[in-house]
């Protein structure tokens, strides 16, 4: 019960950071595939800086659960004020790499001349968002880390109607407004980030106990937190870095395919993305939670909320398994009106169920070891199934056995399940060796 009652809010500030990304590639992808194509492939890059700075800042959420969980609340202050100074950093770093190398990335990777000139621009106006998305991640974390999660929650859904506004005026364009397809979304994704993380920061300025919390107190140096805090945020920010630059290379495999393939492999990236969006929530419950048992020295309990949390998960991605595959063509269709995106789609879709039970327990389990202290070994972990092996099988699953998107697809189930039960064996061996 205490594991969903933090999970249900965090979930629905997950679910809509993917809706955001839902409501674009519906509109764009109805409104054009090849624009669709554009917008798939801007992404891919935007999406590995906005998933790793994700991770570098997930420090806040556990420092401050583990402050929290050991009586001192008074230091979780401090935690957020490092935690927006490093988002700050981290913004702005990955936008001024993002945009200026980003377009000539994309022209290096041997893509179709026009998809790569055509999705430089949405990419530019991605890099512009970055800095505001790692405030708003940082100032959600925290809050998280409090088990206070519903403001977050509802914060995300006003970004998510900005979003819906923007990206329907923009997109097709409306009342006088030239359309933009992927350019448009692109900037209604910077004007909906950018409310949500001045809103955040807004609400966490007018909590009644923000002094008691020492958000406005500067606090003293402990160089001990600082250090953690951030070794924290290297760990998974690399995991996330590996995780994600391998599935957006699926991008770029499905580009040596083809256009249609892209835009194929975007819809199924999306729909997948969605569903992981509950995993993920629960992953950040679970590391509140046994983050908060890790502060209070109480290894039982951590091991207690750990395996609830697990089965919670693999409960959700069975349940989540067996709604996709029969559905796999009605989903697709939902995306465009294109009769050969979809019948390329539609198959790659229904096997999109062999992997959910495995990519929903792999992140829940890695959020579970950072929390309780190892950090590394979730990166290595990410690393050797992620890039190492999911990456080269994908390639030769998808071009030179001539598998296309299904090909990528079953790379990808294999990789999952390599993550997972690379992960399980090692929090086992944890437990084992606790008591």
């Amino acid at each position: 019960g205490a594991l969903l009652k933090l999970a249900g809010p965090v979930v629905a500030s997950r679910v809509g950071v993917m809706v955001m990304g839902l409501v674009n590639a519906v509109v764009v992808g109805r409104y054009s595939a090849e624009q669709l194509g554009f917008h798939a492939m801007a992404w891919a890059p935007a999406g590995v800086a906005v998933t790793m700075a994700i991770g570098l800042l997930s420090g806040v959420q556990v420092m401050t659960a583990r402050a929290v969980g050991g009586g001192r609340r008074e230091e979780t202050g401090a935690v957020l004020r490092r935690g927006l100074v490093y988002a700050l950093w981290i913004g702005v770093i990955a936008a001024v790499v993002m945009a200026a190398g980003g377009p000539a990335f994309l022209s290096a990777l041997g893509l179709e001349p026009g998809l790569a000139r055509g999705a430089a621009a949405p990419l530019v106006i991605f890099a512009l968002c970055l800095p505001m998305t790692a405030l708003g991640v940082a100032a959600s974390f925290w809050l998280e880390g409090l088990s206070k999660p519903g403001p977050a929650a509802w914060l995300m859904w006003l970004a998510n109607l900005v979003n819906l506004v923007l990206v329907l005026l923009l997109a097709p364009g409306a009342f006088g407004i030239p359309a933009m397809g992927a350019v448009g979304a692109a900037w209604a994704t910077t004007g909906a980030r950018t409310v949500l993380a001045l809103s955040l920061l807004a609400y966490i300025a007018m909590m009644p106990e923000a002094r008691a919390l020492g958000v406005f107190r500067r606090a003293p140096r402990d160089r001990a937190s600082e250090a953690e805090q951030r070794r924290i945020g290297l760990g998974a920010g690399a995991s996330n870095f590996f995780e994600t630059a391998a599935f957006s290379s699926m991008s770029v495999i499905a580009g040596w395919i083809g256009a249609l393939a892209v835009a194929g492999w975007a819809i199924v990236l999306n729909v997948v993305a969605i569903i992981f969006m509950a995993p993920l929530g629960l992953a950040a419950a679970t590391a509140v939670r046994v983050g908060s048992a890790y502060g209070a020295r109480d290894e039982p309990a951590l091991g207690r909320r750990a395996l609830v949390a697990f089965g919670v998960t693999a409960a959700f991605g069975v349940a989540a398994s067996l709604i996709v595959w029969p559905l796999s063509h009605v989903i697709t269709s939902a995306y465009t009106r294109d009769a050969a995106t979809i019948a390329m789609a539609a198959p790659a879709m229904a096997l999109v169920g062999l992997f959910l039970l495995a990519d929903a327990l792999q992140v829940v389990i890695a959020q579970a070891l950072r929390a309780r202290g190892d950090v590394w070994m979730p990166t290595f972990t990410h690393l050797a199934s992620y890039v190492f092996f999911m990456a080269p099988l994908a390639w030769w699953l998808a071009i030179p056995h001539g598998l296309g998107l299904i090909g990528i697809v079953l790379a990808v189930t294999a990789a999952s399940y390599l993550s997972a039960g690379l992960l399980g064996a090692r929090f086992w061996a944890l437990s084992r060796a606790r008591t």
